[in-house]
């Protein structure tokens, strides 16, 4: 089987997300179905990653640690499905902090296909807010929205009456391994 390749945003996708930020482990809570989702990928050959705006360390919320913290949670829930992600790229800046890191700036996935190295063009990107969706465009992806955390939000923004739409990370997943998400 060939190797594949996708990126998932974290809050939203693959935990419940909050307008008050997500600040620590207690709070990080995986969204029903999410990780099986990943799970589902990784048995049929996707290499995972997850790239994530974490504006709340600019913004002292919480810190490095704390987000460590709760993606160390995220790595020992995975592993009792035999599951993994296999790279997490994150941003600590603000909106207003001028990074090439931030979606809807496509910094977080040039990264991540560095560390593949492999091109972004045609690659799946779910996301469920509009900057998810932008940067992925703006790299040549192949994005794709769930309708959980501000998803449904979103879906009614979308200009783009081609874009798949899911209820959830678990939709994608049996989509993409189904065949049916295959590119065209």
């Amino acid at each position: 089987m060939s190797e594949r390749y996708i990126i998932l945003d974290r809050d939203g996708v693959i935990n419940q997300d909050s307008d008050d930020y997500i600040k620590g482990p207690e709070e990080w809570i995986p969204i029903p179905g999410s990780l099986e989702a990943i799970a589902r990928l990784n048995h049929a050959g996707y290499s995972v990653a997850v790239a994530t705006n974490q504006s709340g360390i600019a913004r002292g919320l919480f810190d490095e640690r704390e987000l460590d913290a709760m993606h160390q949670k995220l790595h020992r829930e995975l592993a009792r499905l035999g599951a993994h992600v296999d790279l997490i790229a994150w941003c600590p800046h603000g909106p207003d902090d001028g990074c090439d890191c931030r979606k809807p700036a496509p910094g977080l996935y040039r990264q991540i296909a560095r560390r593949w190295n492999q091109p972004l063009e045609g690659m799946p990107i779910v996301g469920d807010s509009l900057r998810d969706l932008q940067a992925a465009r703006t790299v040549g992806a192949r994005p794709i929205l769930v309708r959980t955390g501000k998803g449904r939000r979103t879906e009614a923004e979308l200009e783009d009456p081609t874009l798949p739409v899911f209820d959830d990370l678990a939709q994608v997943a049996a989509w993409l391994t189904s065949g049916e998400g295959t590119a065209p």
